[in-house]
């Protein structure tokens, strides 16, 4: 019992009591966390020739409206609602082929956006048509359906 004692004492004595003038230590604060990443926003430059090649496609100057959509390509090369405007200027330039693949890239970059993979499907099956192709159109077409 005195040896517990002597123990229990000797243990206390190793611990100091913080000096009057000493704060008692705080625990760790945790790091700071990082926000949620905010949702995207357009590119101002990416609307702004995206209104211009609108324009320019309602107005008849594909060329011009083709020009804008491959600047605003080359800020934005992965934008999968780009690469189908440039598909539909391409459509109505009369360049069937070079539709049907800009659409298949756009559809590359779509993601889980079943309507721009639809209306991709859609533009292919047209390209397909214009070029004589009914069976590929078709099958375009029920690809559109899924």
């Amino acid at each position: 019992m005195r040896l517990l004692f002597l123990l229990v004492l000797l243990v206390a004595s190793c611990t100091t009591p913080p000096a009057p003038d000493q704060k008692p230590e705080e625990p760790p604060t945790p790091p700071p966390v990082a926000p949620a990443t905010p949702p995207r926003q357009e590119n101002i430059a990416i609307a702004g020739l995206m209104d211009s090649a609108r324009a320019d496609a309602a107005a008849g100057n594909l060329a011009g409206a083709a020009a804008s959509l491959e600047r605003a390509l080359r800020i934005e090369p992965r934008n999968p609602r780009l690469w189908h405007e440039l598909a539909r200027v391409r459509l109505k330039q009369g360049q069937h082929a070079q539709a049907e693949s800009v659409a298949a890239r756009s559809n590359s970059w779509a993601g889980d956006d079943k309507m721009l993979r639809a209306e991709n499907w859609r533009l292919i099956a047209q390209a397909r048509e214009a070029r004589g192709d009914a069976e590929g159109a078709k099958a375009a077409l029920e690809q559109s359906n899924r």
